[in-house]
């Protein structure tokens, strides 16, 4: 059997974690097996367990996705010639949140409440995307309102965070939407 590349893996690995979120965003995390998600990617088992070990392995993955792709969004508005403010950078999260990705989020929130591993992956991510959030607004500081790069990664820490906790928020609102209630693409 011929070797898989690494751009292969990588897009094999995005096939399963696509199909876990749409399984978790429909089933929730404890209620969906590895035998939905095969159904669902419309891969064999084998191939799901040569790229996770487990199914908490594919939900840490899953976490890591999501986390990647709000990052890569938030670099790139802290790389603008003119970072947005605070309220147009939440505007902005707010807007790219993906119902399915919001309801799989809130229930790894909760189920960090009694899963150690997943608190861990809450945690960590949790800590990532403030981080983010303080680069971002630490930018907007320095190259639009020309404070020091000291003093304004100082500054952003309570803007980063008064930023966060709305943005939770709206996660946990689209979430508890049901998809008749969701608005049109």
């Amino acid at each position: 059997m011929p070797r898989l590349t690494d751009a292969r893996k990588e897009l094999r690995r995005a096939q399963i974690t696509e199909a876990a979120v749409r399984c978790f965003s429909r089933n929730g995390l404890e209620r969906t097996s590895i035998a939905d998600i095969t159904a669902e990617s419309g891969l064999s088992t084998g191939s799901i367990y040569a790229h996770y070990r487990n199914k908490a392995d594919l939900v840490r993955a899953t976490a890591r996705g999501m986390l990647a792709r709000r990052a890569e969004a938030i670099a790139g508005y802290a790389a603008a010639d003119v970072p947005p403010d605070p309220d147009e950078l939440l505007r902005r999260l707010v807007a790219a949140i993906d119902p399915a990705g919001a309801r799989v989020g809130v229930q790894t929130w909760g189920e960090a409440t009694t899963d150690p591993a997943v608190r861990d992956i809450v945690v960590d991510a949790t800590d990532r995307m403030r981080a983010m959030l303080h680069d971002c607004v630490t930018a907007w500081l320095v190259k639009t309102e020309h404070r020091e790069p000291a003093p304004a990664r100082e500054q952003a820490a309570p803007i980063a965070h008064r930023v966060m906790a709305p943005y939770q928020a709206e996660l946990l609102y689209t979430a508890l939407r049901t998809p008749d209630e969701e608005p049109a693409p």
